[in-house]
């Protein structure tokens, strides 16, 4: 195996230990709430803390890279994986769990971003479409599979198990990166710390999902309000910062790159939006048209198989047709899928299968092609720092579709008389579509050579 493959695996293994930090623990919460005592406002907190510390210590990882280097970094953050692992399988209260996802999340911020700018930095800009096409597909795959995994530790061993099982992979992927990933040097350079960017961009990286987690409990609108404006005040403070800095934490003069800036806008309005749909069209088909739980997760079959054709088109097609087709082709498609749920054939289930697979094949293909192009012309030496901002971007992207339609949602039913009336939702799947094209005016303004490979 040549030295860039064992480098593509290395960050491959620690993307999936990610996701299923992410999603495995679904199956056991109803245990943790039993046996924990845990509220139903305290299990939300088990996965949005963990996307909180995600959040907050992706901008540190370029940093510390430039300062230790970056394999010292990715085998540190999975050992913190790790320890979180094992911290959260072993506590004994709703408290220390929290805490311990905390840290599993700290260190899954600084994992991904490095492992992505190691990754992506072994490949020149012309084999990078296929990198993106495995990584897609374990991003398809192990959301997938995580649940029944964390479902069969829970009926045969124990909930424990799901957060436990964790550290002897990230132990495992770390020992193989003492193997096989080259030996790197720190930067000649060694930057301070940015401490200015770091407690500004932190405060809003933290404030701003946490606000918009509120937004949806009932009594915390005013917890809300404060949270959103000290991250609007912080995040306004860190711009104004960021660009009068020389070596700023963030460097956000990354996003003159007409790839890079209009990749992250697509991420926001198209894969971030249908989170929030997903959402929506769960309740929906559930309380509204009638539909099983089963039915309606099955109706994310269709759903993954046109997401795995897009991500095989996207490694075929970039190349020769280049992100501006691949973009305008899947915002089409994705908001034309959402606007079928706003219609009176949602009910059959042709429609519904059509929907979620044109969903499917529709976002994939914007994000399989804005994850290819937007490293295409990002410097090798600026690679961690970009790879920082794209990541910043892709969590919060999934925070505020949710949070957006949810809240949306829960607005408009409030409004309702009729307790049976579909039209709050197929408006919140109208305004969804409306959202996903957003991004279409920056789509059109990329030249002809953006982005190619």
């Amino acid at each position: 195996m040549s030295v860039r493959s064992r480098i593509a695996t290395l960050y491959l293994l620690g993307f999936a230990v990610d996701l299923a930090n992410m999603f495995i623990f679904n199956a056991a919460l109803p245990a943790l709430q039993r046996e924990l005592d845990a509220s139903v406002a305290q299990l939300a907190w088990v996965g949005t803390i963990y996307m909180l510390g995600l959040t907050v210590a992706i901008p540190v990882g370029s940093w510390l890279a430039r300062r230790v280097g970056e394999r010292r970094v990715f085998i540190s953050s999975l050992l913190v994986v790790a320890a979180g692992g094992i911290g959260g399988g072993t506590a004994t209260g709703i408290a220390a769990l929290l805490a311990w996802r905390l840290v599993q999340g700290l260190g899954g911020g600084l994992l991904v971003p490095v492992g992505q700018s190691m990754a992506y930095r072994a490949y020149p800009p012309q084999d990078r479409a296929h990198l993106t096409a495995v990584v897609m597909t374990v991003a398809l795959l192990v959301p997938a599979l995580s649940p029944a995994i964390g479902g069969i530790a829970v009926d045969h061993l124990s909930w424990r198990w799901v957060f436990i099982c964790i550290a002897p992979l990230a132990a495992a992927i770390a020992a193989l990166t003492l193997v096989w990933a080259p030996t790197d040097r720190p930067s000649e350079s060694r930057p301070a710390l940015d401490i200015a960017g770091f407690l500004l961009s932190a405060i809003t990286l933290f404030c701003l999902p946490l606000g918009l987690t509120l937004i949806s409990q009932a009594g915390s609108a005013p917890h809300a309000a404060v949270a959103l404006a000290v991250a609007i005040a912080a995040g306004a403070a860190y711009v104004h910062h960021a660009l009068r800095s020389r070596e700023p934490l963030l460097d956000l003069r990354l996003l003159s790159d007409p790839m890079l800036r209009t990749g992250s806008i697509i991420y926001l309005c198209v894969p971030g939006v249908f989170t929030g749909v997903n959402l929506v069209a769960s309740l929906y088909l559930q309380n509204r048209l009638g539909l099983t739980a089963t039915e309606t997760g099955m109706l994310m079959l269709p759903w993954a198989g046109a997401s795995f054709v897009a991500i095989m088109s996207t490694r075929r097609l970039f190349a020769s047709q280049g992100p501006r087709p691949l973009f305008l082709a899947g915002i089409v498609v994705t908001s034309l899928g959402v606007l079928l749920l706003a219609t009176p054939f949602a009910g059959l289930p042709m429609v519904r299968i059509l929907s979620f697979a044109a969903m499917g094949f529709g976002a994939s293909l914007c994000t399989s092609t804005a994850q290819t192009a937007a490293f295409t012309s990002v410097r090798t030496d600026r690679m961690a720092e970009a790879s920082a901002l794209w990541n910043i971007n892709r969590q919060l992207s999934f925070s505020l579709g949710a949070s957006m339609l949810g809240g949306l949602l829960g607005l408009l039913l409030a409004g309702s008389d009729n307790a049976g009336d579909p039209a709050p939702y197929r408006y919140c799947f109208v305004i969804a579509a409306l959202l996903i094209v957003l991004p279409l005016p920056f789509v059109l303004r990329l030249q002809s050579g953006d982005g190619h490979a």
